[in-house]
């Protein structure tokens, strides 16, 4: 749950769902023969920057450097059982969205749960509204309320086995000692939480995008697997908390 471990899946992940997002044919791009290599191609520089530089931040403020072989280990490499059940997740919130772009779905399930994330969570509500106001659907809607379901049911499920996470956390940190500190760390994710939730789940980020910016690739990222993302820095923030004291 380090600092420079958590941009850089958060980093992944949005690189990864935006690639994926437009090599589908998203609601606006025009799929053509040759836009699928300008894509990747765009995708890897756009990834490798920005690992780039969390790599630097990493390797820079680190107190030690262990060698490269002992860092590489397999146990370390493989995701756990939350980063599967965001995987899966955000697979299936990709389809969804691509499912919305050629047919708007519709009826009374999809109606119902529409209707149930417009209650439990604010930034639906922000989010119906600014898209009246530029005139923008075409299934967003029902992609945010799968995105909100599929949220609230990681974040579920995580909360559920925090403890032990936090004492995983505790005994990585006897083994490697965290760059920015236990403390500072803990304060920083739970700021960005906070912000996090100010700007999705109340839905201040949804008022404060243009209408361009919401109907492009950052918005439909933001609607879908920004929840998701929201959940794992939750998520996250909780575990380093509980991490601070002596029974995690």
């Amino acid at each position: 749950m380090g600092a420079a471990r958590l941009l850089a899946k958060g980093w992944i992940v949005f690189c990864l769902y935006v690639g994926a997002l437009a090599l589908g044919g998203g609601q606006h791009v025009i799929a053509s023969a040759g836009a699928g290599g300008t894509i990747l191609v765009c995708l890897l520089l756009f990834g490798a920057m920005g690992i780039l530089f969390i790599a630097g931040y990493g390797m820079s403020s680190a107190h030690f450097h262990p060698p490269l072989l002992a860092r590489l280990k397999a146990s370390a490499m493989l995701p756990g059982f939350t980063e599967l059940v965001f995987i899966a997740f955000a697979l299936i919130v990709l389809l969804v969205q691509l499912f919305a772009v050629s047919a708007q779905p519709d009826g009374a399930p999809v109606a119902g749960l529409e209707s149930a994330i417009r209650f439990g969570v604010f930034g639906q509500r922000a989010l119906e509204t600014a898209l009246a106001q530029c005139g923008l659907n075409s299934g967003r809607l029902f992609v945010s309320a799968v995105a909100w379901t599929l949220a609230l049911i990681l974040l579920g499920s995580a909360l559920s086995r925090i403890r032990l996470a936090a004492t995983l956390v505790r005994f990585e940190r006897k083994r490697r000692p965290e760059t920015l500190g236990a403390q500072p760390l803990a304060f920083a994710l739970g700021l960005v939480a906070v912000a996090g939730i100010q700007l999705l789940f109340m839905g201040t980020g949804y008022t404060l995008l243009p209408c361009r910016a919401l109907g492009a690739l950052f918005g439909d990222a933001m609607i879908a697997i920004g929840p998701l993302m929201l959940a794992y820095l939750i998520v996250a923030a909780l575990t380093n908390l509980l991490a601070l004291g002596p029974e995690a």
